[in-house]
């Protein structure tokens, strides 16, 4: 593993020791790689996995729209994902950015499941 990898695995680590997800209130795990953003709602206390959703969750795009940037699909899928999650009755959760720093990406994501209606 190079020194990057290593480094998000720790400070993974680190947030897992204080972050857990319940029931009432499981944790919104988010993973990116370089083309893709996946997000999940893990109850921890039956190590079960909620929901989850990535970004192969497209919406059609008509002609002579523009391309979504990576950024924007984060956005969206934060959306969805509280959009089921509320359907399945879930409300709050905790939110798990997995060892990434939160801006970019992640922190669209998290922009995007509060505007959906979770509570972190």
């Amino acid at each position: 593993m190079d020194l990057k990898h290593q480094k998000r695995i720790r400070r993974h680590k680190r947030i897992r020791a204080k972050v857990k997800g319940t029931a009432s209130r499981p944790r919104l795990s988010v993973f990116k790689s370089n083309k893709h953003i996946f997000l999940q709602l893990i109850n921890d206390e039956e190590q079960k996995t909620i929901l989850g959703i990535g970004d192969f969750f497209k919406k059609g795009k008509s002609k002579g729209e523009k391309k979504e940037t990576k950024t924007e699909k984060a956005r969206r899928l934060g959306k969805k994902i509280a959009e089921l999650a509320l359907k399945a009755g879930v409300k709050k959760a905790v939110f798990d950015r997995g060892g990434f720093l939160y801006h970019g990406r992640v922190k669209a994501t998290a922009e995007g499941a509060r505007e959906g209606g979770l509570d972190f």
